[in-house]
């Protein structure tokens, strides 16, 4: 069963390395000690290519996605995770700077991740677009992002929440630099997105999830990487 994967922390890093962690790896892992009538394998795609990749068969599934994604031309099954994370803006903390801040992005230099879709740009990823409309300084790395903002190169990031809470763990003396917002650019609607004419079943790809969740496998993984699942993981 070969699964996509592209650079998307803390889902998925670097999936061309001899060894790619992040939380895909670990859930490929786990599925195959589950069972042995499948074979996860990751298969290394990229933030552009993936939708011409899953088009043309080079691999059955992709998780943790979104069909808001720009998915729309691409054929696909969604298999909704109930997965919670989001996407939070995030600033150099400053004196009398608060959540104020983040009401208006008109003449803020936005660092932004290349290739993603995000909220307060109507899920445009367009690279002209975002650096014509939001003076968007684009990158490969969320690290990247927030050293734009700790060198007053950039004036707001936008970054996944969870990658953020992993990141100040590593880097705890960073918190207090940082002015992180209230509001969410968006709510990751995470999906299973599959080939419609796959090897796998939304409704087998399902039940597998739901074993992996009935022996506490998929809550473990989950809580290492800020997660939580909510009750349903059921095709659409």
């Amino acid at each position: 069963m070969r699964v996509g994967g592209y650079h998307f922390p803390p889902y998925l890093f670097k999936p061309e390395a001899p060894q790619p962690r992040g939380l895909v790896p670990e859930l490929l892992q786990a599925l195959n000690r589950l069972q042995d009538e499948y074979r996860f394998v990751l298969v290394p795609t990229s933030a552009t290519r993936r939708y011409r990749d899953l088009e043309n068969g080079r691999y059955d599934l992709i998780l943790f996605e979104s069909s808001q994604w720009g998915w729309q031309d691409t054929p696909h099954l969604g298999l909704p995770l109930d997965i919670e994370d989001a996407e939070v803006y995030v600033a150099a903390a400053a004196p009398g700077r608060g959540q104020e801040y983040f009401a208006d992005f008109a003449g803020k230099r936005m660092a932004l991740y290349s290739g993603y879709h995000y909220g307060f740009a109507g899920y445009n990823a367009d690279q002209d677009y975002l650096g014509r409309t939001f003076k968007a300084v684009l990158t490969y790395s969320h690290d990247s992002n927030l050293r734009l903002l700790q060198r007053q190169r950039a004036d707001v990031a936008v970054i996944t929440r969870s990658y953020l809470q992993l990141y100040l763990e590593r880097y705890p003396e960073a918190a207090a630099g940082l002015l992180v917002s209230e509001r969410f650019d968006q709510v990751y609607r995470h999906q299973v997105l599959l080939r419609p004419d796959g090897p796998l079943t939304q409704q087998q790809m399902a039940q597998l999830l739901e074993r992996l969740q009935a022996d506490g496998e998929l809550m473990r993984l989950l809580r290492r990487y800020h997660l939580t699942l909510g009750d349903k993981t059921a095709p659409d």
